[in-house]
């Protein structure tokens, strides 16, 4: 099928992960994707083969040194054709080269052109270095990371931050496109990843404000602690989830579990339960480790109640591709990764 993407043109400047995540799954979308890697070759490389192909795969890669002229004159050359250019220097670095967004669409008016940082392009932090885990301290997000009652600790295993600016990404320049398409202009996009992380605190904000919980100690209780929500092990030591929630699938998950103690009045609401958490929790991880795992599961499912598998990275991919095989890439260096994970009318991905 045609990839929806197909005839766009991007430059792409960026490296290591935030950037790149955002071009392949561009790439992935039908996009022609020129990455242009610095002499030496972008930091992923460094960090393994693999690291850099999973994020790579199918752009046209160039290598220019921005510090010369020609190579500088080489960059326009390229960005003539393009329709999206997208950078992760340090702020001001573009500019200096001659390629920042005042010089970039002065030339080229039609150019969405987006600057990815970890801060943004203006403000007292626009400066300060970064990875992940300063980004979510500086969110609000690692305020609320970990378990209540330890301090904080960051992240599920993957680089949060980074992807979420990714996908942020990703939106926002496809609205460019699509601004593009009604005015005829361009537009410059100023995107941080600080930013893109606290965007994410909304829900979180909002329930705070309607309990009238203040202080970081009780927003951490009231995010991270949830009866019948969380992980178990099986008397076979898998893990499992068990997400009820909602009192009917609290019901439910009574029943299917015959938690008889737990079937009173007193626990038929989600406002009840959340007065003894520790309770109810402690009670199911008990009930659920006397079970095998493939039994737990039968039975919770069977009920209707929400609960998974703890699957292991590789696992999890294949039971991606029972969906469809053409959301998981076989990639000779990077192993199986996971398409972008949109299927247009059902289509294969080519």
């Amino acid at each position: 099928m045609t990839m929806p993407l197909e005839g766009v043109v991007v430059v792409d400047f960026t490296e290591l992960l935030p950037g790149p995540f955002l071009t392949q799954a561009l790439v992935d979308m039908g996009a022609r994707v020129i990455k242009i890697e610095r002499p030496g070759g972008d930091n992923a490389r460094h960090l393994g083969a693999g690291a850099f192909a999973a994020v790579n795969r199918g752009k046209e890669l160039r290598t220019l040194d921005l510090k010369t002229d020609a190579d500088v004159e080489a960059a326009w050359t390229l960005l003539r054709d393009a329709d999206i250019m997208i950078e992760g220097y340090r702020p001001g670095v573009m500019a200096k080269l001659g390629l920042g967004p005042d010089a970039v669409r002065a030339q080229l008016p039609h150019m969405v052109y987006l600057s990815l940082s970890g801060y943004g392009q203006l403000g007292p932090l626009a400066q300060t270095p970064g990875h992940d885990i300063d980004y979510a301290a500086r969110s609000g997000v690692l305020a609320l990371a970990g378990e209540a009652g330890h301090d904080p600790v960051w992240g599920p295993g993957v680089p949060v931050g980074d992807l979420a600016a990714a996908t942020y990404g990703v939106g926002s320049v496809l609205a460019g496109l699509v601004a593009r398409q009604r005015t005829g202009q361009g537009c410059f996009i100023d995107l941080a990843i600080r930013d893109c992380l606290a965007h994410w605190l909304n829900p979180r904000l909002g329930a705070f404000a309607g309990g009238a919980v203040e202080s970081v100690t009780e927003q951490r209780v009231a995010a991270l602690e949830r009866p019948a929500y969380g992980v178990f092990r099986c008397s076979d030591d898998a893990l499992i989830t068990v997400a009820a929630i909602e009192d009917h699938f609290w019901s439910r998950l009574v029943q299917s579990l015959d938690l008889d103690d737990w079937a009173g009045p007193r626990y038929a609401t989600f406002s009840g339960r959340s007065l003894c958490v520790d309770e109810i929790n402690s009670a199911l991880a008990q009930r659920l480790s006397t079970i095998p795992s493939f039994d737990a599961l039968q039975l919770l499912t069977s009920s209707g109640v929400p609960s998974a598998p703890v699957l292991a990275p590789y696992a999890a991919v294949e039971s991606v591709r029972e969906r469809s095989t053409s959301l998981v890439v076989d990639d000779p260096t990077a192993g199986p990764l996971v398409h972008f994970p949109a299927l247009f009318d059902h289509g294969t991905h080519t």
